[in-house]
């Protein structure tokens, strides 16, 4: 007995395009190609483009399905691309991974060019990262390019790509937010003028952003449309590579961070810390999650002991150091089931764009099967004044089962934040903790860290 297709639930995200569009049925992800788009696409796929790209882990493989589309009247194709299992957003990468994404926009632009193709837009929402490396994702983005055409997302790449990066590595890595605040790139002035002065000296800033927003100050001043300059191929190659050495050329290591030492600084011994991690280890093999969040990940020790039993696993930190390092391990160790994401918990990534749907919150992103809060119930409830009832009620939200670690008042680390503020915590308790935790969960297992005051245990939302 066949059981009839679904009903076609729209992308939020995906409704600008003419050329098609993004939709959902039956739990799989489908793209509409357009009539519209008919001979573009038509020309990636016979060209040898597609295929290039899809073995060079550029751009996300599919299939054409059968199936009724979206809207039938104006279907060319039904295609259903490979999922990817987190949904990420550039707001939410640390420095390497908006660096590495950039690049490999600029590799896909190139690739295309050889098959006289071109990216009609640039934007890092194009951008996933899937199996541990970012993919180029909108197979509808490329288009014909004519001899004499300039790269029409010249611009998008500049506020998206090279102007955040120049800010985070040049000024202060916390302006990578800024891209939550202007989900179409940094506009050039801005970037410019919080750029410092010394970097309009350098080549590829100094034309790329500098004398680029000084270019659309001219002209928006006009007030008329300009006749684009044509650009030989040649050329065009000529301004990728040197977007690409600009985007190279800059670099991030955070002051005064040694990252080894992140572990070194907690109050575990040795045996302490093993039988935690053998703990930890226990209770996801009791959890059989096939999805992992990790909240305060730091460096993502605990993070892989899901993720190395193939469960595509987020490990969130409110740090971009200790993202940044657990980033540039996974992509050294070739891991492909680890993302790690920078994340502040007591203000998480919001809806954005239009109608606050575009880019979905991080709660519409779950909930996952397993969530991991180790060493971070103390950090919300006194460091955040956080009630333990609300982190209870979001947390379940988050995920269907929960491995969190109490840590009491005499521990050390809790100590430490009441050293300097009064104790307003009376229910800051193990019982408090049980009962509070008790609204939303029924606990599984409870079970105390050896050589310390600490419990771990494994709950299932109610």
């Amino acid at each position: 007995m066949t059981t009839s297709p679904g009903p076609a639930s729209p992308s939020p995200a995906s409704f600008r395009d003419p050329s098609g569009f993004v939709f959902f049925r039956d739990g799989a992800v489908h793209r509409q190609v357009n009539h519209r788009y008919r001979a573009e696409y038509d020309r990636l796929m016979s060209s040898g483009l597609y295929a290039v790209l899809v073995k060079d882990r550029l751009l996300i493989p599919h299939e054409e399905a059968d199936g009724p589309p979206a809207d039938p009247k104006t279907c060319y194709k039904l295609l259903r691309p490979e999922p990817v299992t987190t949904i990420s957003y550039p707001y939410e990468w640390c420095f390497s991974q908006l660096k590495d994404a950039a690049l490999a926009t600029l590799a896909v632009q190139e690739r295309a060019l050889e098959f006289g193709m071109s990216l009609k837009d640039a934007s890092a929402y194009n951008i996933q990262f899937h199996r541990g490396r970012p993919i180029f994702i909108d197979t509808l983005s490329f288009e014909a390019c004519p001899e004499g055409r300039p790269w029409v997302a010249y611009r998008q790449y500049c506020q998206h790509f090279l102007a955040p990066l120049a800010l985070m590595a040049k000024r202060d890595i916390r302006l990578g937010r800024l891209a939550a605040l202007y989900i179409d790139g940094v506009p050039l002035d801005l970037a410019a003028a919080l750029l410092p002065g010394r970097t309009r000296w350098s080549f590829a800033l100094g034309t790329h952003i500098h004398l680029h927003a000084r270019s659309q100050r001219k002209h928006a001043d006009r007030g008329r449309k300009v006749e684009p300059r044509r650009f030989s191929r040649n050329a065009l190659i000529g301004i990728l590579r040197s977007l690409a050495g600009g985007t190279r050329g800059l670099n991030w290591r955070p002051g005064g961070t040694e990252w080894a030492e992140y572990y070194d600084a907690t109050n575990y011994s040795g045996e302490a810390f093993e039988h935690k991690r053998a703990l930890v280890e226990r209770l996801i093999a009791a959890a059989e999650p096939r999805t992992a969040w990790d909240l305060g990940a730091n460096t993502g020790v605990f993070s892989r002991l899901a993720s190395g039993r193939g469960i595509p696993t987020v490990a969130f930190d409110i740090d971009p150091a200790a993202v940044e390092k657990n980033y540039r391990d996974c992509r050294a160790a070739g891991e492909e089931n680890l993302l790690p994401l920078v994340l502040d918990l007591t203000n998480p990534s919001p809806g954005l764009g239009w109608a606050n749907e575009e880019r979905a919150s991080l709660a519409e992103r779950g909930p996952v099967d397993l969530v991991l809060a180790l060493a971070l119930i103390h950090h919300l409830a006194i460091s955040n004044n956080l009630p333990l009832d609300k982190v209870a009620h979001r947390f379940a939200r988050l995920g269907r089962r929960l491995i969190i670690e109490f840590v009491p008042k005499t521990d050390s680390q809790v100590r430490r934040l009441l050293a300097t503020r009064e104790d307003i915590f009376p229910g800051y308790t193990r019982a408090g903790f049980e009962a509070a935790f008790g609204l939303h969960y029924t606990v599984d297992q409870a079970l105390p860290i050896a050589g310390t005051e600490r419990t771990l245990y494994l709950m299932t939302a109610r």
